[in-house]
């Protein structure tokens, strides 16, 4: 093969290699409870079908502010490195007994030593051994692509173009909706989804 045709094929490979996979589109999630009031707090994940979803890890800041967790639920990929800073003029100790991650930070205040690595799927109650109505969630997926409604019962996040299941949970919810299927092309993509919430109850509902 002569040079010529050398600087071609490399010039297709590397134009190949720039060119994007596919566009992104805006995907609307608007959760509501059967009686149409916003869900706020609602988790929404999408799992690609059609290929492999991208790697990558990332890091969180899960605080503690008047005795609260803030924010009171996350959402995170597997691999996700969590600080906890304590932001409150008493100490904490968090922890987490869950089957996807248990782990102790021991009394302290200001920032923790060390971070938190979530490295498996599932979801995670955190409590504090100091004060126990401290409460709060994390869900770790195996995907990048979710989302967490505000309120107003609303979340929004770009998609490439493909297929994807969409699962949901909430963790008052009396039992999950059903997971769907949802082609996402060029165009935005609203969905709207119910979740049959019982406010009173004081059981976790488990993800789905």
């Amino acid at each position: 093969m002569t040079g010529h045709r050398l600087a071609i094929v490399a010039a297709c490979v590397l134009g190949a290699l720039a060119a994007p996979i596919g566009h992104a589109a805006d995907v609307t999630v608007q959760a509501r409870t059967p009686e149409g009031a916003a869900a706020g707090d609602t988790v929404v994940v999408f799992e690609p079908l059609d290929a492999p979803a991208p790697a990558g890890h990332a890091t969180a800041v899960i605080d503690q502010v008047n005795k609260r967790f803030v924010p009171h639920v996350t959402v995170i990929r597997v691999g996700t490195a969590v600080t906890f800073p304590n932001s409150d003029h008493i100490r904490h100790q968090v922890y987490s007994l869950s089957p996807a991650k248990v782990f102790t930070l021991k009394l302290y205040a200001g920032s923790p030593k060390m971070d938190v690595v979530f490295d498996q799927p599932g979801l995670v109650a955190l409590g504090c051994n100091i004060h126990d109505t401290m409460v709060a969630f994390v869900l770790v997926v195996d995907t990048p692509f979710f989302a967490k409604t505000a309120d107003g019962g609303s979340a929004m996040l770009a998609l490439p173009e493909g297929r994807y299941r969409m699962r949901a949970w909430h963790e008052k919810m009396r039992a999950p909706p059903p997971p769907r299927e949802l082609t996402v092309g060029a165009a935005p993509l609203a969905v709207p989804l119910t979740v049959d919430l019982d406010p009173a109850t004081e059981l976790v509902a488990p993800w789905p």
